[in-house]
């Protein structure tokens, strides 16, 4: 089996190997590519991921290539992790939306439409020399904006399924507030990518008990805590949201804390540095305890278990993905990207059905959904009217001043990774 990750030189990459060396009965791999244009930290990377298979004892052999085309080839499952620009476009998306009184941050609002339009393009000249050297291969997407980008490749026609860190972070903290192991720990995860709620926590499978309020009775202290909400919004929501919420639930308070500290960006940039100066310690044959700061918590073993499900090798039968709504969610369009529980396997991923879902929530989706559509097409097409338009339909926005200034800013940021513009 050949698994290629393209985006290989991140300094979150040890995470991943260490799931892939960790769980290689789960995923046999034979040959792991790792691909990335900076030869620099590939090299750095590259040079601890061996290091780590070799002192866990697998004997798949890691490449190490800034060759595109000769990373897919033959590749099984091509896993996509790119920032591009990097992290200083990342402090641009989380810094200038807050000078119109908008939240900056890298997946949602301004500056998730900013990331959009970067990496679409970018994901589907990708996706497309993938489909050249093995139209059989999947391509796993945990390039964010996860819900847009993964609509991008599924519109294009290519085999694709995307995948967050979301779902399985919440799956392991409930099992550890339980006492169970997390397989036992099955969601009623549904929404939008970065737009979800725990609608239902069971035991055992999608056929179990829902302990949800059993959990929020006992633990709803700790669980609020964790998404930095009050104990009381969560009693009255009686569901349990995705952290991302807090930006629609406390927008101006999240506002007001972002103009006063430093950007996450500026925080995870020292954070890589530091990373790389471990990496080029040959001693080092482990991921780094700073690594669990870096953010993207269980994404090894989330990528895992998607990609044995996906090529046949084993994995959970259900999982929580991203993937064509198809009905699922009557309130959005087929084609909608929706994040749920799906029955995944080698012909692809299918959604288990949902309950009926609280207009308080389905109001929200259809809203970012209009924006998603809208977004993606600014990424496809260009043009700045199209950007205004997706801006001015974001709940986080919606005032066609801001939209406008908004427009200005984003463009202006991003001019040399546009081709349009």
């Amino acid at each position: 089996m050949k698994l290629t990750v393209v985006g290989g030189g991140s300094t979150y990459t040890p995470e991943l190997i260490d799931g892939f060396a960790r769980l290689r009965d789960t995923l046999p791999i034979e040959e792991l590519v790792l691909v990335d244009p900076a030869a620099d930290r590939l090299e750095l990377v590259g040079g601890l991921a061996r290091r780590i298979f070799a002192r866990q004892g697998h004997d798949g052999r890691i490449v190490t290539t800034s060759d595109l085309d000769k990373g897919v080839d033959g590749a099984d499952a091509v896993l996509l992790q790119l920032r591009v620009g990097g992290q200083a476009a990342r402090q641009q998306d989380e810094t200038w939306p807050l000078e119109c009184g908008c939240v900056g941050q890298e997946t949602t609002g301004a500056g998730g439409l900013a990331k959009a339009l970067r990496t679409v393009p970018v994901v589907l000249d990708v996706a497309e020399r993938v489909r050249r050297t093995n139209p059989d291969a999947w391509i796993i997407d945990f390039t964010n904006p996860v819900g847009i980008v993964t609509r991008a490749l599924l519109q294009a026609g290519h085999k694709a399924v995307g995948l967050c860190n979301v779902a399985i972070g919440f799956q392991r903290k409930f099992a550890g507030l339980l006492g169970v192991a997390p397989a036992e720990v099955h969601l009623d995860h549904v929404g939008l990518n970065h737009l979800t709620w725990e609608t239902g926590v069971r035991l055992g499978g999608p056929e179990g008990e829902d302990i949800l309020p059993k959990l929020l009775a006992e633990h709803g202290d700790a669980v609020a805590a964790d998404l930095r909400l009050p104990r009381p919004v969560i009693d009255r929501l009686g569901v349990v949201p995705s952290y991302y919420l807090r930006y629609y639930y406390a927008h101006d308070e999240v506002v007001r804390e972002l103009r006063t500290k430093p950007s996450r960006a500026a925080e995870v940039a020292e954070m890589e540095r530091r990373l790389l100066e471990m990496y080029a310690d040959p001693a080092l044959d482990e991921k780094p305890e700073l690594l669990a700061k870096r953010g993207g918590a269980y994404y090894s073993e989330a990528a895992v278990d998607l990609a044995a499900a996906l090529l046949g090798s084993s994995g959970s039968p259900f999982q929580v993905v991203n993937t064509y709504n198809r009905g699922t969610l009557p309130f959005l369009p087929d084609d909608a990207v929706i994040e749920v529980q799906a029955a995944v396997g080698p012909r692809g991923t299918s959604p288990l059905p949902v309950a009926p879902v609280d207009p308080l929530y389905a109001g929200l989706m259809a809203n970012v959904t209009a924006y998603e559509d809208l977004a993606l097409e600014a990424a496809l097409r260009g043009g700045r009217e199209r950007v205004f338009r997706a801006l001015l339909a974001h709940p986080l926005i919606g005032q066609y001043a801001y939209a406008e200034t908004l427009t200005d800013q984003l463009i202006a940021h991003n001019r040399e990774h546009l081709a349009w513009a």
